[in-house]
């Protein structure tokens, strides 16, 4: 069985540069975002499910999932988001598992922005928390895709509090300084994990 180490945080915080400098190291990375997109693309039965709920107002005109529409709604109407995840959660969950026991690195991560609100840090034997303030996620996301800020806080709404985020973590990266000191800390995280995955096979 594959040491699995979760990487999570709030949008925004840098995930993708943790996973970047690990995936350096020649670890695999198993990116629940990535997952996700795959069990929605054309011919796909998550898709046909979403579009019969949602009507043709959620697919471009190939017949692709319209991700933005659909975020729009489902940010803004929380039972449609229940629903969705109720249809989507189950296939992501499916897929990770497979990609997760395919993995044959020194030991294997799972990134995922819903971690923990998603249960999927029940594949994790480690939970990593990358961290900032909330107000350098909101001016980063707003940033980087030239995101509307009410939108974006409403993703952070819907994603665990900070401080619940960190006490459920085994070890949180501050990644509140330069890209430099962020690789350097995660250069230190990965000889940690090298040693716990080490331990729990032998």
């Amino acid at each position: 069985m594959n040491f699995v180490v979760g990487i999570t945080g709030g949008i925004g915080s840098g995930k993708s540069a943790v996973t970047s400098r690990l995936e350096q190291h020649g670890i695999t990375v198993v990116d629940a975002d990535v997952v996700a997109r795959e069990v929605v693309e054309p011919g796909r039965p998550v898709l046909a499910a979403i579009a019969e709920h949602f009507g043709e107002r959620i697919l471009q005109p190939n017949g692709a999932l319209d991700r933005a529409a659909l975020r729009k709604i489902v940010f803004e109407t929380p039972a449609e988001r229940e629903w969705l995840e109720s249809v989507t959660h189950p296939a992501i969950r499916e897929a990770i598992a497979a990609q997760l026991t395919a993995a044959t690195s020194p030991y294997v991560v799972l990134s995922s922005p819903l971690l923990l609100e998603a249960g999927q840090s029940a594949f994790a034997q480690h939970v990593v928390v990358v961290d900032v303030p909330e107000e350098v996620q909101l001016s980063r996301t707003c940033a980087r895709d030239n995101n509307d800020e009410a939108l974006v806080r409403n993703i952070m709404a819907a994603q665990l509090p900070r401080a619940e985020r960190c006490a459920r973590a085994d070890e949180v990266i501050d990644n509140n300084a330069s890209l430099e000191a962020l690789q350097q800390r995660v250069d230190a995280l990965h000889d940690r994990l090298l040693v716990l995955a080490s331990a729990s096979s032998s």
